[in-house]
């Protein structure tokens, strides 16, 4: 029998594992579509046998498949859900090519963020080769402490429950939180100056379908290349995406 004391340690604990095996699934990609149990551990920092555990249950749940090497590869029902989704998301597409406008464009990582209830989700990335920082693994993300975080829930008139100290730079009180809203609210974008990773910035913008805001998109950077040339990646991403808004 669960008791109410051992509730939100169970939950707490489920929503570890699904972001333990998110991490895994995100580490796949084109320039990676293969990863062995050792060298996904190392890139990770988890234990052989954590890494193990998660590729055989991932395995087992039909979303990996084993090669012939021992190694494991995305299986075709990954493919499946994205088509899936894509037909149920009209807009999906069109995002998904501006994404990949936005990282060419300005030679970054770029992303899209959409809610799911009161988390902000990180859908899709993209890095340019040039990039000067690497893929961002997680899929989660704080929403007080990132430029997608803070647009989704200002348009959304979500208040935060909680305020993620990731850095010295996170917004950690109500009153911060109110003047950053107003802020993007004036604006009409967000950024993050290291409160999300120390080290990285990253500057976001509504993405409309209609008249409807339905995600974040933006790119990241390193706070040395973001500092630097603030008001050109500004000028470049709202141009992008102001230019795909009126081919719409």
């Amino acid at each position: 029998m669960i008791t109410a004391q051992a509730r939100p340690s169970l939950y707490a604990g489920h929503v570890l594992s699904l972001q333990k095996a998110a991490s895994i699934l995100g580490a796949f990609s084109a320039e990676q579509p293969e990863w062995g149990v050792r060298a996904l551990a190392a890139h990770l920092g988890v234990p052989r046998a954590t890494a193990h555990a998660y590729l055989a249950g991932l395995t087992e749940a039909g979303f990996l498949r084993r090669t012939p090497a021992g190694r494991y590869r995305l299986s075709w029902h990954i493919a499946e859900m994205g088509a899936q989704l894509t037909a149920a998301l009209p807009w999906f597409p069109g995002a998904r090519a501006l994404i990949t406008r936005l990282a060419f464009g300005v030679r970054a990582v770029a992303f899209l963020c959409i809610l799911e209830g009161e988390e902000v989700v990180c859908a899709i990335r993209e890095r340019h080769p040039d990039a000067d920082i690497d893929l961002p693994l997680d899929i989660y993300l704080p929403a007080t402490a990132t430029a997608s975080g803070k647009i989704l829930y200002t348009h959304a008139d979500i208040l935060p429950r909680e305020f993620s100290a990731c850095t010295v730079n996170s917004i950690t009180t109500p009153d911060e939180w109110r003047t950053e809203v107003a802020r993007v609210r004036r604006r009409g974008y967000a950024y993050s100056i290291e409160e999300w990773v120390e080290g990285q910035c990253t500057l976001g913008v509504p993405y409309r379908h209609g008249d409807q805001i339905v995600a974040a998109i933006g790119v990241q950077m390193s706070a040395e290349r973001y500092l630097r040339e603030e008001r050109l990646v500004r000028e470049r991403v709202l141009g992008i995406v102001r230019e795909a808004e009126e081919l719409a």
